[in-house]
């Protein structure tokens, strides 16, 4: 049975998708389907929902690439000395990165989120993809930003050639935080008049818009920024949310492929 994806339309020839809780073989809070090896799921199980997808996506299984994400700004281009190293020399490249980017046909790279906001980026012109992974520690570092600029100096990339989905994350009337977390997209620069708003001690604050924000300040065309506007707060049956199932739960990937 096909792993349900929620799939994005950008272009022919580029398969962009975030995959739901539906499908698969993991249990409980990972139920059912869980890619992350990193969240405390069954590595059997995980090893399976990997398989399930690949088949799906027809590409071989070392072709799907996930990172341990760390909720910083780093980024990592897989290009094709990256598939000539071992298997735990890959591990260890993919360590502590929060974005990917790459030109490399058939190869489908992502990141994992249960309420951080995944993006995705394409550049129509160089053929070039990028994975983002912004919780909000990563959208206070610009994370989005700064994977763009490495677009801008690698690729070539102009700005108004972007692409981007904002997917399936938490939304601002149900992200409430602490002064602190306000106080460090203030120290950012944010304008944060335009993005949270009080209620009893709390902020909440629109991680969609902050990103859109970046994005925009960017260059990006505003006509080419899709946002889901889906909450995996709200929809925690469909999607997984940590604030609703706790870290030990299950993680979405949302995904990019060159065909």
């Amino acid at each position: 049975m096909p792993i349900p994806l929620l799939k994005y339309a950008i272009d022919k020839d580029v398969v962009a998708f975030t995959t739901t809780r539906n499908g698969g073989v993991s249990e409980g809070n990972y139920g059912r389907f869980n890619l992350n090896p990193y969240c405390g799921d069954s590595p059997a199980h995980v090893k399976e929902n990997k398989d399930r997808l690949c088949a799906q996506l027809n590409i071989e299984e070392e072709r799907l690439i996930l990172p341990h994400q760390v909720h910083n700004d780093a980024s990592l281009i897989i290009d094709e000395p990256f598939f000539a190293l071992s298997s735990q020399q890959r591990t260890a490249a993919l360590e502590g990165v929060d974005a990917l980017i790459t030109r490399q046909r058939h190869t489908c790279i992502g990141v994992s989120t249960a309420d951080c906001v995944p993006i995705l980026l394409f550049d129509q012109k160089q053929r070039v993809v990028a994975a983002v992974h912004a919780g909000w520690r990563g959208t206070v570092k610009k994370i989005v930003s700064k994977t763009l600029e490495t677009l801008f100096s690698s690729f070539q990339t102009r700005a108004e050639d972007v692409k981007v989905v904002i997917g399936p994350s938490i939304s601002q009337p149900v992200f409430q935080v602490g002064q602190e977390v306000y106080d460090a997209f203030c120290e950012a620069g944010f304008p944060m008049q335009d993005f949270a708003y009080p209620q009893q001690d709390k902020w909440y604050i629109d991680l969609w818009g902050t990103n859109h924000y970046l994005l925009d300040k960017a260059g990006v065309p505003l006509e080419n920024i899709q946002v889901a506007g889906i909450c995996t707060y709200q929809n925690h049956e469909e999607y997984f949310s940590a604030r609703r199932l706790g870290i030990d739960s299950g993680r979405l990937f949302t995904g990019i492929l060159l065909l």
